[in-house]
């Protein structure tokens, strides 16, 4: 059995991805954009602060072993040894960055906007979104289209209203991605009109914004409430105990002690299921949780296209990264 000595592999361990492609796989690795590089393979694949993320498929990591094993199919030790003998032939000239490197507060690169906001507007109608909610959205920066990509841009914002996170969606192709230096504590949400006991929580700012219009279409206030994503699929831990509240619901809950219940509106299939079990099970105690998806379809933006009448989107496979 090969064996590796363990000051070695702990070596092994600490070359991250953009690294190791840089030295080894130099054509595999492509600049996206500012300091975001992704793969020439999977352009799903996004490398960032020097974490990856394969986005729709919940795969992600911080090495380079993370990726050959989660990725590229290979065992453990198949991903070591491969390393080993890259290393050996082409020494890395690589110094890790200290632990508190990664505490530095991060700086969101926004996309710059686009001048015009018609293909957009566009986007949110085709997925039935009302205009109002759109138009206020506009309004207070929250949504906005990206000036060289045209892409779909969903802004999070702290309590000062700083954009401190962004989706970014595309329009009419499956592009699904985060603009660097995104912080996932501060996903896209809507505050409630007036002060509300009660958060209401989506997979994605799409889902938050047809719960939206399902209200107004049924005559109800659409900003009675507070209206959180929690920035895409939540990964429970595999024993569900052990799982963590999503970072943008334990800092909302934070800054808001007055809310004391707690609505899911997470999607209709095992994720959503499972990820609803997940969070509730790990909640502080004293919190009232109703769970509410979808009556029909898959996920709200599904239910509210039913409602209307008009096509569903489509979504490609989330084995391939594809967007929804």
């Amino acid at each position: 059995m090969p064996y590796i000595p363990p000051e070695v592999l702990q070596e092994i361990k600490k070359v991250d991805l953009k690294t190791y492609l840089k030295k080894y796989e130099p054509r595999e690795l492509v600049h996206f954009s500012s300091d975001v590089y992704t793969t020439r393979t999977h352009d799903s694949i996004k490398i960032s602060n020097g974490k990856w993320t394969w986005w729709g498929t919940g795969i992600g990591g911080r090495t380079a072993l993370d990726y050959l094993i989660k990725v590229r199919g290979l065992t453990f030790m198949e991903a070591a040894e491969l390393m080993l003998d890259q290393m050996r032939i082409k020494p890395l000239s690589y110094v890790p960055l200290p632990e508190q490197e990664e505490l530095k507060e991060k700086k969101l690169l926004l996309p710059e906007p686009y001048r015009y906001q018609e293909y957009v507007t566009s986007y949110l109608r085709r997925r039935g979104i009302d205009e109002e909610i759109i138009v206020f959205c506009l309004k207070t920066g929250r949504i906005y289209e990206s000036a060289y990509h045209h892409n779909a841009v969903f802004v999070g914002m702290d309590r000062d209203r700083v954009p401190r996170y962004a989706a970014l969606r595309g329009i009419g192709t499956d592009f699904i991605g985060e603009a660097s230096g995104s912080d996932k504590n501060y996903s896209f949400s809507i505050t409630a009109r007036e002060e509300s006991n009660e958060v209401h929580l989506f997979e994605s700012a799409i889902d938050l914004l047809s719960y939206g219009t399902l209200r107004k279409q049924n005559k109800q206030e659409w900003r009675a409430d507070y209206l959180l994503s929690l920035a895409g699929v939540y990964q429970p831990a595999k024993e569900i105990e052990q799982s963590k509240v999503p970072a943008t619901l334990a800092r909302f809950l934070k800054e808001h002690p007055e809310v004391d219940t707690i609505v899911f509106h997470l999607d209709n299939d095992r994720a959503g299921r499972l990820a609803t079990k997940a969070i509730s099970t790990v909640l502080p105690e004293g919190y009232r949780i109703r769970d509410e998806p979808p009556k029909l379809g898959k996920d709200y933006n599904d239910y509210l296209c039913i409602h209307l009448g008009i096509p569903i989107t489509k979504r490609e496979s989330k084995s391939k990264g594809k967007a929804r």
